[in-house]
């Protein structure tokens, strides 16, 4: 499995828990059950392997994620969005939800 590169440069191991813990904050009170999750976090993985890469910035994880959460719920996919773009104004949030 490849490493994680985090925004400032460092590196650390790769945790399925982490992701599983940010995917399961944004489906909070949403109607996805814990077998579609793990299915996604599965994908997930599969994906990384394949890469063929050892290191995978966070950038393209949470890619990874936003487009699960975006299959398996446009609420969940909103609220992660909001947090990993950290979006500067309403127009981007904006643009975002038209494009769901």
């Amino acid at each position: 499995m490849p490493s994680v590169v985090k925004k400032d440069g460092s590196r650390t191991d790769f945790d399925r828990s982490k992701l599983q813990a940010s995917m399961r904050l944004a489906l909070r009170k949403r109607p996805v059950g814990i077998e579609q999750v793990e299915a996604a976090l599965d994908r997930i993985e599969r994906t990384l392997l394949s890469s063929g890469t050892k290191e995978m910035p966070t950038a393209k994880l949470g890619e990874l994620v936003m487009r699960e959460l975006k299959n398996l719920d446009k609420v969940a996919y909103v609220r992660f969005a909001s947090v990993y773009r950290s979006f500067e104004d309403v127009d981007e949030f904006s643009r975002l939800i038209q494009d769901i």
